[in-house]
């Protein structure tokens, strides 16, 4: 066989990878283009006989009316306030604790982090009655802290950053403490640095899971005002009726800063996802 000729049974595999690659890129396209397309008909069109791809009248009367009507704006400053609030209280904490675990000695290290590391076997809804009566008690009920509070804390976050700094040489740390450093100059000034991937990854990560948090937000928030975006596309129902173009047009303004916070930072998720299984970037 020639230099540089892929072997037959090589060949086909690429042919089947690329094949479903392609076929689930069509998948998860498909049904925002049709959302796209029905937001930009016009509201008749929406409920047609007549099947058809691509609107026959394009209009963006939907999005015109989403944006007047409703507290959409107000949805949205709360959706991105709270998301970015639980995004760096949650790096702050996770980044901390798992530096604590990770090259710190001390007495009931390994019990705490098993103790945290327990948080993965409970799903988030068995901790909604605690959780709800505990911000019931701080007077917490329909505000920001209410929302943010419960969401901070992540053992998958703390889990990653510890495997990072643990195969991280120690010659690092041990150089920063002979110059004086204590642990939180060693994790500013060396950890963080070094993990700076990484600490991207994780925070564009917990950024679009606090966006698209629905369960908590409609256990805590009391008022329209209060309601982040998730929450407030279940209230167009009822402000909208059954327009379809005005619920679609809601749902993409409400998926647009996600999705561009995503392909603003794609290249910093890929290379921490990268350095979690090593030192690379």
């Amino acid at each position: 066989m020639k230099r540089g000729m892929r072997h037959p049974s090589q060949l086909g595999w690429s042919i089947v990878a690329t094949a479903s690659a392609c076929m689930l890129a069509a998948l998860w396209v498909f049904p925002l283009l049709w959302a796209l397309s029905t937001a930009l008909r016009p509201e008749l069109e929406t409920v047609s006989a007549t099947f058809h791809w691509l609107p026959r009248t394009w209009t963006v009367e939907a999005f015109a009316k989403t944006l007047g009507a409703g507290n959409l704006p107000r949805w949205l400053f709360n959706s991105a306030l709270v998301a970015l609030l639980v995004t760096v209280v949650t790096m702050a904490i996770s980044l901390m604790a798992a530096y604590a675990f990770s090259q710190l000695r001390f007495r009931g290290r390994s019990l705490l982090f098993g103790s945290a590391m327990l948080a993965f076997l409970l799903p988030f809804e068995a901790l909604l009655v605690p959780l709800f009566r505990t911000m019931h008690q701080l007077g917490l009920i329909n505000s920001y802290a209410g929302l943010v509070l419960p969401q901070v804390v992540s053992p998958v976050v703390i889990y990653v950053f510890k495997q990072f700094f643990d195969a991280i040489p120690a010659d690092f740390r041990e150089a920063a403490v002979m110059d004086g450093a204590g642990p939180l100059r060693v994790l500013w000034s060396v950890y963080l640095p070094i993990s700076g991937n990484i600490v991207w990854a994780m925070a564009i990560v917990t950024f679009i899971g606090a966006w698209n948090n629905f369960l908590w937000p409609f256990i805590i928030v009391t008022s329209n005002e209060m309601m982040t975006i998730p929450l407030g596309l279940t209230q167009t129902y009822d402000a909208f009726g059954v327009r379809y173009a005005q619920l679609m047009a809601a749902a993409l303004l409400g998926a647009l800063p996600v999705a561009l916070a995503y392909v603003a930072f794609q290249r910093r998720v890929t290379q921490g996802f990268l350095a979690a299984s090593g030192l690379k970037g």
